[in-house]
């Protein structure tokens, strides 16, 4: 991008389950045991436009953004512990940074709830805004290849495209390796490709302000409950739901709480989960998703 005299409008569009990936990565996993804030993010955002622009960050401000993602209906919602007001206090906080937010209605496909159509709709906003002419350049926080002909396209009108990517991995307690990567074809099509893994712990190390911005402060707040992710297997399935096996009393698991396809799973399968209450005040597992073999790499957004 040259150097710029005037102000450089930004676009910024994410896929609301790669974000949620992302953050849970941090807040569950890494050591800094925090989420990733939004007003953070578009902080860190105007910094980088900054910084390839050749101008000062107050001339790079985002002129729109817009979140996608699929979601429960409010009945499903209000079965499953604090789910309802968990999205309210997210849109208070898409709101407040002016977010526009786009849902649309999970799918039931063979037992388990699926997105569909989403990343149809995040490139049919985005492609609009680009052929609009009102922006300078177009931030995507993405990760799969279905956004592969959307790059393509933006690169076509000539917009710069900012990549923000992850590439993270974990050992479960049972010792294997679970794999994150953003694609390597969508990286390849990035003006700018920022993997966003080394700026945090480079960022991290150096206290960088820019970067200690990227995480919510916890100062003068609740404390969260702290989730430990549990490895075990399962002990029983029945239709619909499920038991796995765990100390004292196994945990039931319900089919809308498999990261994955419920069908797929079988009894004796390692599966990841953590524990919360459900509105009995009883342990139940959620985010149950099946363990691959070691070393084999994942989707992102099977963590979702």
């Amino acid at each position: 991008m040259n150097s710029i005299n005037t102000s450089c409008r930004i676009g910024v569009f994410y896929d609301g389950n790669f974000l949620l990936h992302a953050s849970n990565y941090y807040n569950y996993i890494h050591p800094e045991r925090r989420r990733l804030s939004l007003n953070g993010l578009h902080r860190f955002i105007r910094h980088r436009v900054a910084e390839e622009a050749g101008c000062e960050t107050v001339k790079c401000q985002i002129s729109v953004a817009h979140y996608f993602r699929g979601r429960l209906n409010a009945s499903e919602a209000a079965m499953r512990g604090n789910q309802l007001y968990n999205d309210r206090v997210f849109d208070d906080i898409l709101m407040s940074e002016g977010v526009n937010t786009h849902y649309l209605p999970l799918r039931n496909v063979q037992g388990r709830r699926e997105e569909r159509g989403v990343d149809v709709w995040l490139a049919l906003e985005a492609y609009e805004l680009v052929l609009s002419g009102t922006i300078d350049i177009i931030v995507l926080i993405v990760s799969d290849t279905d956004y592969t002909p959307l790059m393509r396209k933006i690169r076509a009108a000539g917009i710069p495209i900012m990549l923000l990517s992850w590439e993270f991995e974990y050992l479960t307690d049972d010792g294997i390796k679970m794999v994150t990567k953003t694609s390597h074809e969508l990286l390849s099509l990035a003006t700018y490709p920022i993997a966003m893994h080394e700026e945090i712990e480079r960022g991290l190390e150096q206290n960088n302000p820019v970067v200690r911005n990227l995480f919510v402060c916890n100062e003068g707040c609740p404390p969260e409950t702290e989730h430990t992710v549990e490895v075990s297997e399962i002990l029983s399935l029945k239709s619909g739901f499920g038991f796995i096996k765990y100390p004292n009393n196994n945990l039931f698991f319900h089919c809308q709480d498999v990261e994955g396809n419920f069908a797929d799973l079988a009894v004796g399968d390692p599966v990841e989960f953590i524990i919360e209450k459900n509105q009995q005040k009883q342990d139940v597992a959620k985010h149950v998703r099946k363990l691959p073999v070691p070393s084999l790499e994942e989707d992102p957004e099977t963590d979702m």
